[in-house]
């Protein structure tokens, strides 16, 4: 094909051209990406760093490693301490003297825990360090859990590395915005069997292979990128069953009037339910569930559930 017609061919097909000259450094952007992506996963507190998903039950909750608590932990010491969930919702700990446990950083014996949804100003919540591992407490549906990492756990030991899709530059697309005023309501489900209603500000509609597709996004925060879950005809086959996760910057114009925005599939990542059952990740809407075959981005995850 010459570069006239591959130009053409991507201006019928809405994708955002990449020169022939543009390709080494595309390419290298991409690769960039993924060793950015590879380098957070893998952490010490990314998230193959997860080795429990423990739901507290109303009134104090003994935690430790030895078989006699509420919640047996797969690391730290034998009794680490008690989490108290009151009826209001809010969570205290009381470590046991002898746990070597700090609360953000502090030995203390008693501390209030601040869950993750009820954080203020961007802060973190609480976390309780004991060793190489630590919780800090999530709130899903009003039901609180300790989400435990450590940095010896056995999926991060273990990484395998991911795969891809061969980089392929007509999978980065330039897509019409189209906003919603008002946005509208949209019910995603979750690994965990919650329902979570998210404001969606508008529309992503695009070409490929001669058909206009639609994807539906939200922001996890006031102010931040657009944020996809989707399916295709790769999930469950080649990609992950339940979703991967697209992230796109703003349109140049804001949200609130029609305008253009790049939806570049080779950055389709895995969600962390990919990688371990512990995880309480979105699942694709069926809104975003596209009638192609995204071959771009990651495929499944050799060792994924």
């Amino acid at each position: 094909m010459s570069r006239v017609a591959a130009f053409l061919f991507a201006l019928i097909s809405g994708v955002a051209a990449v020169s022939a000259a543009e390709t080494p450094t595309y390419t290298h952007e991409i690769e960039q990406w993924r060793a950015t992506r590879v380098a957070k996963l893998t952490a010490p507190d990314g998230w193959l760093s997860l080795i429990g998903l423990e739901w507290l039950h109303e009134g104090a909750n003994r935690v430790g490693s030895a078989a006699d608590n509420d919640i047996v932990l797969k690391a730290g010491p034998a009794h680490l301490g008690t989490v108290t969930l009151a009826a209001d919702g809010t969570l205290r700990i009381a470590l046991d003297k002898d746990s070597g446990a700090t609360v953000d950083g502090k030995l203390v014996a008693e501390a209030v825990l601040v869950d993750d949804m009820h954080v203020v100003d961007g802060a973190a919540p609480t976390a309780v360090h004991f060793g190489n591992a630590s919780f800090y407490v999530i709130d899903r549906d009003n039901r609180r859990a300790l989400r435990v990492k450590d940095g010896d756990a056995e999926a991060r030991r273990d990484f395998v590395g991911i795969d891809y899709f061969p980089i392929d530059p007509s999978w980065r697309i330039e897509a019409d915005w189209v906003p919603f005023v008002p946005a509208h309501d949209l019910e995603i489900g979750t690994a965990i069997g919650t329902i979570d209603k998210v404001s969606v500000p508008g529309k992503a509609v695009f070409q490929r292979d001669g058909h206009t597709f639609e994807l539906l996004p939200y922001q996890e925060e006031p102010g931040g990128e657009l944020f996809f879950v989707l399916a295709d005809q790769t999930s469950g086959k080649q990609t992950y069953g339940a979703a991967r996760f697209l992230y796109a910057a703003l349109p140049a114009g804001g949200l609130a009037k029609p305008g253009k925005l790049v939806l570049d599939f080779n950055k389709a990542y895995n969600p962390p339910c990919a990688f371990t059952p512990f995880a309480t990740c979105p699942l694709a809407p069926p809104e975003n569930r596209l009638d192609i075959a995204v071959t771009a981005g990651e495929k499944k995850y050799a060792s994924g559930h």
